[in-house]
């Protein structure tokens, strides 16, 4: 028998919204394998690759998977002032737009934008630390997500890693015995993706300033100040003593490195904020044209440091999720009308407060539901506990309601 025209089966495809190369790629893949009745499934399969919109019912507020931090920004077909000097005409800085407003907010004299934490961290020891020494804890020598380990980072940057103290336990005369002519940087890093117990001790921020060298921070998670003046009652019980980047710089760092896109709240990107002269030398190392980000995730770093300089924390919309009470999440899962209402408990997620539970509320589906959520038009990502599938609503916005309830009536069985 003739397999069909590859260009008829291609155009029988046009409803799934693909543009007409890829329906042929799937249509040829379906015909090669003897199965032209599968190209519709290859191309739905096609579809459901691409980046789009989801519901995160997951509870994990910082879901790494689903971008980590969501963010709210938007923008026409236009030109900015990217690099551009509106007041002389002459050529600007990208870094005098939202980097300016982030070391505005935390206190710091200066700052810079890279395109994730990890490359903020290489940055700033290449421009300060090549061919000299970079003392760091054996208790602070983490591995952060995709496998990348701050000795590796370390090696990339040209600098020499010197360890001291133990996994569990380090003092302010190990790091005074590893201080030379040779030393660059005193390398602090917080343990946000792990937690040390029992018999432990650490050096503060402080006292290895008191030392000498410059102190570099890396607090990965991002919280901008611990004191949370952008929300009215102040920071909530789950942040604990999370160290902030306004703490750090006022204790003595000479810089600090964090995350855009965990409890920043912003988009991914790597900020490194701190004395004015440090952070001159990392956007004049030749890295930093390689590792900085484009004019897109800059306005919506910019947007996000505007909202804490306002002090409208209910415009950044982790905190918006995060600091809404359980009593309202109750109310909106008895609203949903599916599923049974339950008690759950939320996390930070992103490598971020390991161990905290943030008290939250949503529905319980029997069994596992996950897949036949997956599959929905704005798909429903849910999490399985105790065989029953679980939608929290701690990481719902309410205007995802009605689409979430409709979702799940749709279920086989209605939910």
């Amino acid at each position: 028998m003739r397999p069909p025209s590859v260009d008829a089966l291609a155009r029988s495809l046009a409803d799934t919204g693909l543009p007409h190369p890829l329906l042929v790629d799937a249509a040829r893949a379906a015909i090669a394998r003897g199965e032209p009745d599968g190209a519709r499934a290859e191309a739905e399969a096609v579809a459901a690759a691409l980046l789009r919109p989801v519901v995160n019912a997951t509870g994990v507020l910082l879901h790494t998977n689903l971008g980590r931090a969501p963010v709210a920004h938007e923008q026409g077909a236009t030109y900015t002032n990217l690099e551009l000097d509106l007041t002389t005409g002459e050529r600007g800085s990208r870094g005098a737009h939202a980097a300016g407003l982030l070391a505005r907010a935390c206190g710091a004299e200066a700052a810079t934008v890279v395109n994730n934490g990890a490359a903020a961290v290489l940055l700033a020891l290449a421009a300060l630390a090549r061919d000299r020494d970079v003392v760091v804890s054996r208790g602070e020598m983490v591995e952060i997500g995709g496998g990348f380990r701050i000795p590796e980072i370390l090696a990339t940057s040209g600098a020499r890693l010197v360890e001291v103290g133990t996994t569990n336990r380090t003092r302010v005369a190990d790091y005074e015995q590893a201080v030379t002519a040779d030393t660059g940087v005193l390398l602090k890093v917080h343990q946000s993706n792990y937690r040390i117990t029992g018999f432990t001790e650490a050096v503060d921020v402080a006292a290895l300033a008191a030392l000498g060298p410059t102190v570099a921070v890396d607090l990965g998670s991002g919280l901008l100040d611990a004191a949370c003046p952008w929300l009215a009652d102040g920071p909530p019980d789950w942040l604990g003593d999370e160290p902030g980047v306004r703490q750090a710089l006022e204790a003595g760092a000479g810089l600090v490195t964090f995350s855009g896109d965990k409890l920043l709240g912003g988009p991914q990107a790597g900020i490194i904020a701190g004395r004015a002269d440090l952070v001159a030398a990392c956007a004049r190392h030749p890295l930093a044209r390689a590792l900085r980000p484009g004019g897109l995730v800059l306005a919506a770093l910019q947007t996000t440091a505007l909202a804490y300089l306002d002090r409208r924390g209910d415009d950044i919309p982790f905190w918006r999720l995060a600091a809404r009470s359980v009593a309202d999440l109750r109310g909106r899962a008895e609203a949903l009308g599916v599923g049974t209402v339950v008690d759950t408990f939320a996390v930070a997620g992103g490598g971020t407060l390991p161990g905290t539970e943030i008290a939250s509320a949503g529905v319980a589906l029997d069994g596992d539901q996950r897949t036949a959520l997956r599959a929905a038009a704005v798909p429903v990502i849910a999490r399985v506990a105790d065989d029953r599938t679980l939608l929290d609503l701690r990481t719902v916005e309410p205007v995802q309601d009605a689409l979430v309830a409709a979702v799940v009536a749709g279920l086989s069985g209605g939910g």
